[in-house]
C-alpha cells in the first residue's frame, strides 16, 4: 500500500478539554489508490510505534465494480510480522513459503517476514467477477532483535478460533495477546496486545493495562473524560490504570499495544534495528535474490 508517512497530530494542549490519560490523537493521512482509500496512522514523525506495532493502515471501506479490485504485485519484507484483519471482503494471499490463503472477515493472518519473505495480495476471479466491498486493517509488528532473522512463516487462524468475551455488555474479540481473562492462540514474539470491540451508543469499556496502548476508531465516535475520539482517529494513552472509553454512537474500535521492542529503522517495506541490514535487503531485492512467490512468479514491485 501507500508509503506516505506525514500525518496530522493533535496534542493534548491543543484540545479544548483536559486530556488526562490522552497523550496524543493522530488523524490519518488518506491516500486514494484508484477507487479506494488507505488511511495511515503509523508510523508518523511524532509517534513511530505503539508497543511493538510500527505500521497501521485502514483500507476502505471501498466498493469495487465487477472487473476491478485489489491487485498488489509481489513485494518483500524483512524484520516484521504482518497482520491482516478484514471487516468486509476477501483478499487472496500468496507468499514465498508456499502459502495460498483466502483471507476473510474475522480471520487472523500472521505473516512472519523474519530474514525475508515475498508476498502478493490479489483477489480470486470469483470475487472480481461481481461488485464487491473491502474494508479492513493491515498492521506490522516489529520483531524483537532476537527474532528479526527468524525463518519466514505464515499462520492462518479462522475467525471461529479467535476468543470472544462479553465485557459489561460490550463484545470484545482478543486477536493477539491476553485481555479480559482470555488469551488468543495467535503467535506473538514479545508482549503484544490487539483486540477489537463493538460498543453500542452509551456503552463503556474499561481498557486493560499495558505498557503502551492506542485505540483506533474504525467507525463511530467515543469519549474519554472530556476528550472526543473521532472516527478514523488513533488515540495514544498514558501508562495508567482505570482508563474508560464511552461510545457517543455505535462504534467499532481496535486497540493495539504491548511492550516496546526498541528503536527501528524503516525503509519502504523493510524494518530492522540495523541500517546495514536494510541496505542489504534493498540490494537483494534490486538483484532479485529474494525467493519467488509460488504461483505468482512473473510480476513484482520494483524497488522505489
Amino acid at each position: 500500500m501507500s508509503n506516505v508517512l506525514d500525518h496530522v497530530e493533535q496534542h493534548c494542549d491543543s484540545l479544548a478539554a483536559p486530556c488526562g490519560a490522552v497523550q496524543l490523537i493522530l488523524t490519518p493521512k488518506e491516500t486514494d489508490l484508484g477507487g479506494f482509500s488507505v488511511r495511515r496512522l503509523l508510523p508518523t514523525a511524532k509517534r513511530r510505534m505503539v508497543g511493538p506495532w510500527i505500521f497501521f493502515d485502514h483500507m476502505g471501506p471501498a466498493h469495487f465494480p465487477a472487473g476491478s479490485g485489489i491487485n498488489v504485485r509481489p513485494h518483500p519484507h524483512i524484520g516484521i510480522a504482518t497482520v491482516t484483519y478484514l471487516f468486509d471482503g476477501e483478499i487472496l494471499h500468496r507468499d514465498s513459503v508456499g502459502s495460498l490463503q483466502a483471507i476473510r472477515p474475522g480471520d487472523v493472518n500472521l505473516m512472519v517476514a523474519g530474514r525475508g519473505i515475498v508476498h502478493s495480495e490479489r483477489e480470486r476471479p470469483e470475487v472480481t467477477a461481481v461488485d464487491h466491498r473491502l474494508n479492513g486493517l493491515q498492521l506490522w509488528l516489529a520483531l524483537p532483535a532476537e527474532h528479526e532473522e527468524t525463518a519466514p512463516a505464515f499462520y492462518h487462524h479462522p475467525g471461529n478460533d479467535i476468543p470472544q468475551v462479553d465485557v459489561d455488555g460490550v463484545t470484545v474479540r482478543v486477536i493477539m495477546g491476553s485481555a479480559y481473562g482470555v488469551t488468543s492462540p495467535v503467535e506473538v514474539f514479545s508482549e503484544t496486545l490487539y483486540f477489537e470491540a463493538h460498543l453500542r451508543a452509551g456503552q463503556s469499556l474499561l481498557l486493560p493495562d499495558a505498557p503502551e496502548r492506542a485505540v483506533y476508531v474504525a467507525s463511530g465516535s467515543l469519549q474519554t473524560e472530556a476528550t472526543t475520539l473521532p472516527e478514523w482517529s488513533m488515540t495514544v494513552f498514558a501508562e495508567q490504570s482505570g482508563i474508560r472509553i464511552t461510545a457517543n454512537t455505535d462504534a467499532r474500535i481496535a486497540l493495539i499495544g504491548g511492550a516496546p521492542v526498541g528503536d527501528r529503522f524503516i525503509d519502504w517495506n523493510f524494518v530492522s534495528s540495523r541500517r546495514e541490514r536494510i541496505a542489504q535487503a534493498r540490494e537483494d531485492w534490486r538483484e532479485r535474490r529474494f525467493p519467488l512467490v509460488a504461483g505468482d512468479e512473473e510480476e513484482f514491485i520494483p524497488l522505489p
